[in-house]
């Protein structure tokens, strides 16, 4: 007959854990990772105190060893409990001594790693042209960027067959009838003047959608509308806004010119050239020797879009213009190719300042 009963087994259980209690006692003291690790070891480990225990199994009855189980592993399920908590304050312990050793003076100066921040060469554009109109009096309006029909193309005297309406031109919006990407930021014409009455002088940066996509063209790209609209306006108050903005922009030595163009909004229209940044008008690959670059459309309010919105074409005149943002920040910043913008390569944006 074993001499192995359940008594000794709680027995040699209770001296375990009490054991255990006096070295964990001793240990939270000065709690460590390798303290917690040995006291693990010496009760948990293969030749543990619990392990010894557990090795007594074999000498007790089989009736018995059901609950000797019991005991021990209750006995082994306290042990690792105590462990794990030990650990926890072990590693908090360490943290509160680092701190304590070596605290933080927020007092001592930042040694910086020379890294500074810049800003994505088409917001430093939109920031240099609304600062020019600003100083002209102009005010900043917003507009939706997905619109309907109305705002894009009818009221602003698009007749049905227009071309541009085509979808190979144009983002429609599934689903939604009549419903686009704006194609230009000239929809905002309609919305100002729905919403304000004459006189006003607005202007408004954003981005517009179309179907194209080469070295000079992205499917998305950033314009610029500006609008005037009072009693008397003329093409020079037009040609004088212009000439004002982009000698802020590109110096006072660059010539501006007007050509005769056509677009369904404005009558007369036309577009502005600006003599060639790189050559100053001799003529070079940049602007394929003309000695000029396209900068934008122009032209002076049609009447059908005055009534569109309910102004009294014979008591109102007024211009509108609309420029590429990107196309200005390419000439701006001598870049060769539209899609650098958009590619989101970092050393190439880095070298970009921080303020226009």
């Amino acid at each position: 007959m074993s001499d192995v009963t359940l008594n000794t087994i709680q027995d040699q259980a209770n001296q375990v854990e009490s054991a255990f209690a006096e070295q964990k006692s001793a240990l939270a003291a000065n709690p460590s990772a390798k303290g917690v690790e040995e006291l693990r070891v010496a009760f948990l480990g293969r030749k543990g105190q619990v392990t010894s225990i557990m090795e007594q199994m074999r000498n007790i009855s089989k009736d018995d060893r059901p609950e000797a189980g019991k005991i021990i592993n209750k006995t082994r399920s306290k042990i690792e409990s105590a462990i794990e908590e030990l650990k926890a304050e072990a590693e908090e312990f360490l943290i509160q001594q680092k701190l304590d050793q070596a605290p933080i003076d927020i007092s001592l100066p930042v040694q910086s790693s020379g890294a500074k921040g810049s800003l994505h060469p088409v917001t430093l554009m939109r920031r240099v042209l609304l600062k020019e109109f600003r100083k002209l009096g102009f005010t900043v309006y917003d507009g939706p960027e997905v619109d309907l029909d109305l705002y894009n193309f009818s009221s602003l005297n698009f007749k049905d067959d227009h071309p541009a309406r085509d979808m190979q031109d144009t983002f429609f919006v599934k689903d939604f009838d009549k419903t686009v990407l704006r194609t230009h930021t000239s929809n905002i014409q309609i919305h100002a003047l729905m919403n304000q009455q004459p006189p006003l002088r607005v202007v408004s940066p954003g981005r517009t959608y179309r179907c194209d996509s080469d070295l000079t063209h992205t499917p998305m790209f950033h314009q610029i509308e500006c609008l005037v609209v009072d009693q008397n306006i003329s093409m020079g108050d037009m040609k004088g806004v212009i000439d004002t903005f982009l000698k802020a922009i590109f110096g006072d030595d660059l010539e501006t010119r007007l050509r005769p163009s056509y677009f369904p909004f404005v009558e007369p229209g036309g577009e502005v050239d600006l003599q060639c940044v790189s050559c100053r008008g001799k003529g070079c690959r940049i602007c394929s020797q003309t000695g000029w670059l396209e900068i934008g459309g122009l032209g002076m309010i049609h009447p059908n879009v005055f009534e569109a919105v309910g102004v009294d074409s014979e008591r109102y005149t007024g211009f509108a213009f609309g420029f590429g943002i990107d196309r200005i920040a390419m000439l701006r910043y001598g870049l060769q190719d539209l899609r650098q913008l958009f590619e989101g390569n970092q050393q190439f944006l880095g070298q970009f300042p921080i303020q226009p």
